[in-house]
């Protein structure tokens, strides 16, 4: 049973409104961040129309203010505005959610003003406005916007997106705009005129690179171009308009993987198997070694949609052997009878013994797992290890430690003999913190068949990094 001192709800409602309200008072001085809070719910508690005005006294003086917000002062700012999303979402939407619209609005109004004087590297401020947008969605439904409103309120937010904080938007609005409200959008969005060119002598130029002077309204066209290009895109998504979709694409950039791989979704979605092949099988690359996931899913996809599971397998089972893919390894295994995918496991494991990456098939090994096969790696290729890939060769003795001791100390020497011989001083506590785990391995080890023994190794390392007193210094 927790104690009557402990700090919650139910304890302290035993102090009475009257102390409670004292108290309040008392943590509140010179706190504006409890004192607005305190205030908001008192304007909640008299009607939802004043804690609007409330919110929106709030809401205009953060838009107002000049001060730089930094990393020191950036968390009273969150609490401050989510505290006004918190009583947007709770306090006044479900009274009035045609007020709470307009007043979430005029919040994310806010973002422009705000982003130009703060300091938001932590990410923190910028989600605050994007759970603000995605409210936008739920409250603009309940409130039975009309949907061509919403649709020229949706592209005025679309132009004022400079810090992101609109991502998502038609999205996020799309069951709130319906058809109707879409079609508008779209109707919209394509009437946005070029930004006008101004007579050369007024040109304001904004930057300079290689190719000379980049001039404001340049940057604005460019941006209009985006802004038109993305929106677009959005909007065939939500019409669910492949077609619309692949027009916001030259016939060169449909070529890029990346590119022919959304293509290839978006007509898969429409049932058109036969078209997503065709984009998939005319992508062009510049290094057949690097293939982009995304593109390496969907083919399959569209492989498996139009009934070709042979094709399919035989792609997994080449990809695997070109990268060591784990998960298209283990769905060629899954596809398999019953006892093949036995014998094909042993020969991928196999394969990955010889595998010219050496780390590669080691990290691939490791997290398979196939420990076995990553000792007899370690132990048959342990003069191509790099000593330099800790990230790799650090949880690989790690996970071989407890049952292939020699490989797992083999691991370590690739490391230490690594930071001696470059003389890696940064390092040198992290090598020496390997010998000891080495100390420990050695008694472990019944044979050390080619390699040194331990005593051998540490005597070597001794004559020939003597002079090392930084890494001697940390190894008792």
């Amino acid at each position: 049973m927790a104690s009557k001192t402990t700090l919650n709800a139910k304890n302290l409602e035993t102090l009475g409104a009257a102390r409670l309200a004292e108290l309040l008072i008392e943590i509140s001085t010179g706190s504006a961040v409890a004192k607005r809070r305190l205030r908001l719910e008192l304007a909640g508690a008299q009607s939802p129309k004043e804690a609007g005005r409330e919110v929106t006294k709030r809401l205009i003086s953060i838009a107002r203010a000049r001060s730089f917000v930094n990393w020191k002062n950036r968390k009273p700012l969150v609490t401050d505005l989510e505290s006004q999303l918190r009583a947007i979402k709770e306090q006044i939407a479900p009274a009035d959610p045609a007020e709470g619209l307009a007043l979430l609005w005029r919040f994310m109004q806010v973002a422009t003003p705000l982003f130009e004087r703060c300091d938001d590297s932590s990410g923190i401020v910028i989600e605050v406005f994007h759970d603000a947008c995605a409210l936008l969605g739920e409250i603009a439904l309940s409130a039975g916007s009309p949907p061509e409103a919403l649709a020229d309120a949706a592209v005025e937010a679309l132009r004022d997106n400079g810090y992101g904080q609109y991502d998502g938007l038609i999205a996020i609005l799309t069951p709130a705009l319906g058809a109707e409200g879409l079609a508008h959008l779209k109707q919209r969005i394509e009437a946005l005129a070029p930004v006008p060119v101004p007579p050369k002598g007024e040109w304001q130029a904004v930057g300079y690179g290689s190719g000379g002077a980049t001039y404001a309204h340049q940057i604005e066209e460019r941006a209009r171009q985006s802004l038109v290009r993305m929106a677009l895109k959005d909007i065939a998504d939500a019409m669910g308009d492949a077609d619309a979709f692949i027009a916001q694409y030259d016939p060169e950039t449909r070529k890029v993987p990346k590119i022919a791989a959304e293509i290839a979704a978006r007509l898969l979605v429409a049932g058109r198997a036969g078209d997503a092949l065709g984009f998939i099988e005319r992508a062009e690359f510049r290094d057949r070694d690097w293939v982009p996931e995304e593109w390496q899913s969907v083919r399959l996809d569209v492989l498996e949609a139009l009934g070709r599971g042979d094709e399919a397998q035989a792609f997994r089972l080449e990809y695997f052997q070109r990268s060591l893919a784990a998960d298209h390894l283990r769905a060629y295994l899954k596809r398999l009878p019953d006892f093949d995918d036995v014998e094909a496991e042993d020969k991928a494991m196999a394969y990955a013994l010889s595998y010219p990456a050496v780390l590669s098939a080691l990290r691939f090994l490791i997290h398979w797992p196939a420990l076995d096969r990553a000792a007899q790696l370690v132990e048959q290729r342990f003069r191509e290890l790099n000593g330099d890939r800790y990230e790799i060769l650090t949880p690989a003795a790690a996970a071989l430690s407890a049952r292939y001791p020699l490989a797992a100390t083999l691991a370590l020497r690739a490391m230490i003999d690594f930071t001696l011989s470059a003389g890696k001083s940064s390092r040198y506590q992290h090598a020496a913190r390997h010998l000891a785990e080495c100390d420990d391995l050695a008694s472990q080890i019944e044979a050390f068949g080619t390699f040194e023994p331990h005593a051998t190794y540490v005597a070597r390392l001794r004559r020939d990094h003597a002079r090392k007193s930084g890494f001697w210094g940390h190894f008792a």
